[in-house]
């Protein structure tokens, strides 16, 4: 899939390099170096996809990902020096599709944008929904709907919980979850499921509902329904 590509990276030469391999790839690219060059992009331009890095002038990419987030479901990948667990998992609650930490590999940021744009692509491509007690997925708009009220959700974590719901009962290990959902290896970083999953029971448990994810210890999590 041929996608418009938004690199935003204060580091010239980081950006010059992943946008000639994007554009070897066939993409339409636009690179900015700054926060505020980064939102004008992206509502003037309408890219298909957005590389971030986090350490940004004016405004940084985790503001950048929170203002996008409201009005967009468009992948994003966050592209920093900073490899703490906190770092990557407050990218991750922000509504980021994935993290890639400096210095990297570009074929494998490129291996990684095919894998979002692929998943992105095939999840929008149906109009499914799954119904429960008091719950309704959409998948085709991107909608849940809990007690008769709408709950907005980051993309990933709509995507888990459609997947999950989706196959009720059903136990996936952490591997497989990644796998289906993420589109490729994630380097063992089975805490990106967990953060997931925790914010999911945040906005979702209750004693009172005939379902919830549960976790099977030593295994992974299912979707039980009583």
């Amino acid at each position: 899939m041929k996608a418009k590509v938004l690199v935003v990276d204060d580091d010239y030469n980081i950006a010059e390099l992943i946008r000639l391999y994007l554009e070897k790839e066939g993409h339409e690219v636009n690179t900015v170096y700054s926060g505020k060059a980064a939102l004008d992009a992206f509502y003037s331009w309408t890219p298909d996809i957005v590389i971030l890095d986090i350490m940004l002038p004016e405004i940084d990419g985790y503001d950048i990902c929170r203002q996008i987030r409201k009005v967009s479901s468009i992948p994003i990948i966050m592209l920093t020096a900073r490899g703490e667990t906190f770092d990557k998992v407050l990218g991750l609650e922000l509504g980021a599709d994935d993290y890639l930490v400096k210095p990297f590999e570009p074929k494998e940021l490129i291996a990684r944008v095919k894998a979002v744009l692929r998943r992105a692509n095939s999840f929008e491509g149906a109009a499914e929904e799954v119904v429960y007690s008091q719950l309704v997925i959409n998948k085709s708009d991107y909608s849940i709907t809990f007690r008769g009220k709408r709950v907005d959700l980051p993309p990933k974590e709509l995507e888990l919980f459609y997947f999950l719901a989706s196959h009720p009962n059903q136990v996936f290990t952490r591997e497989q979850l990644l796998e289906r959902l993420w589109g490729y290896d994630f380097m063992g970083d089975s805490r990106t499921v967990d953060v997931h999953v925790k914010r999911l029971r945040e906005k979702f448990s209750d004693e009172t509902l005939r379902w919830e994810i549960k976790t099977v210890w030593g295994v992974g999590y299912k979707f039980e329904v009583r």
